[in-house]
């Protein structure tokens, strides 16, 4: 019945308490389940980082950003798995706003604007000589 999709991105801080095979685990796992319920746009390991504060008395984490396309219902029940999943320290997913198409009001203005700079530019090096 749900036929509108959106964009979303989540970002999820794994522990790295059981390894990197653990980690490298859990990583396929959830890109089978986006795979499965969603489109997976991209899917970007940022690796080991310092947190900002200790979780699970750990300093550090290791952070993947999964971008992906869905239902709305899909997200609720991705949060849900990570919730119950050991191994991790934190999530976040959160709906990608839609980037917004420039209208020729727009087009214009920015064009004026440029021109105006321009010339502004140009004032600046004829005083300076």
């Amino acid at each position: 019945m749900e036929k509108v999709k959106s964009s979303y991105e989540g970002i999820v801080v794994f522990s790295l308490k059981d390894g990197n095979e653990k980690i490298a685990e859990l990583i396929k796992k959830f890109k089978e389940l986006i795979e499965k319920n969603a489109t997976l746009n991209s899917l970007d390991e940022w690796g080991k980082r310092r947190l900002a504060y200790l979780i699970e008395k750990q300093a550090e984490g290791y952070y993947v950003l999964f971008d992906f396309t869905s239902v709305a219902s899909f997200p609720a029940e991705f949060e849900r798995i990570l919730k119950i999943t050991d191994g991790i320290l934190r999530f976040l997913i959160i709906k990608k706003e839609p980037e917004k198409r420039s209208s020729k009001k727009q087009a214009k203005k920015d064009e004026h604007s440029k021109t105006l700079n321009a010339k502004d530019e140009s004032k600046g090096e004829n005083e300076d000589a």
